[in-house]
């Protein structure tokens, strides 16, 4: 990936990532095919549907974990279609991956140390370790226990404390409620909105839609690799369709 955008990229007003005839696919499996996708710099997007519709293998190839079959994804006015996934990191992307992916041999200040490995502004840093502590003061209490012995709650909120020292423009999270009690889903999203707020633009994948819905700006629906309905997310939970299939209404 050059240093500088390509000149050569039409970019939509406003959108931090474009993706344009995306097609992903596993060996004969094609669980991508062909979607059109736009992330506008500073807001939010929720991307629901069922199991298995291709809404993580969306975010592992803007994520650069796996390449396109085809298509084109363009960041920032970067084309990213074939960047690696460090690059991405260092150009201000950060993902929370479904299962969370701490290190659980080290220690909770070790894991957020890794975040920000890429960064060279060592008082921003130790700035940033504090906004990380004081949203999710838990971590704090726990900054010497070995990740692996955190529970699922405090490990989701370590993974993405753990993106957030990268200072991201745009971040990235795939299914961050999953496994989690409710009273833990609750404090996770408070943080995602509180994040918002701040100006980081997110996109979203949750199986739990209403959830998604309720604190994104727009929604976009997938369905067996294909996006069918986009609006935004107030008009998706007002649409009949949305309702039936995926709020269980």
């Amino acid at each position: 990936m050059s240093e500088s955008p390509d000149p050569s990229i039409t970019r939509s007003p406003g959108a931090i990532l474009e993706a344009r005839g995306l097609h992903v696919a596993y060996g004969g499996i094609n669980a991508v095919k062909g979607i059109d996708l736009d992330v506008e710099r500073g807001h939010t997007l929720a991307l629901i549907g069922a199991n298995g519709a291709g809404k993580s293998s969306t975010l592992r190839a803007i994520a650069g974990l796996h390449h396109a079959a085809a298509g084109r994804i363009v960041y920032d006015g970067w084309d990213i279609t074939r960047a690696r996934p460090h690059e991405l990191v260092r150009r201000g992307m950060a993902l929370v991956p479904e299962g969370r992916g701490v290190f659980g041999r080290l220690t909770t200040a070790e894991n957020l140390a890794i975040g920000a490995y890429s960064r060279g502004d060592a008082a921003e840093v130790r700035r940033d370790l504090e906004r990380v502590y004081g949203l999710f003061p838990r971590l704090a209490e726990r900054n010497r226990q070995l990740a692996g012995t955190l529970s699922g709650g405090e490990q989701q909120m370590l993974a993405i404390g753990r993106a957030l020292m990268g200072r991201p423009k745009l971040l990235l999270l795939d299914e961050p409620s999953m496994g989690l009690a409710p009273l833990m889903v609750q404090k996770i999203f408070e943080t995602i909105v509180a994040v918002a707020r701040e100006g980081v633009t997110l996109l979203l994948v949750e199986q739990n839609a209403r959830l998604a819905l309720e604190v994104c700006d727009r929604g976009c629906v997938m369905e067996s690799g294909l996006i069918t309905l986009a609006a935004p997310a107030k008009a998706l939970l007002g649409d009949d369709k949305v309702r039936h299939a995926y709020l269980g209404e």
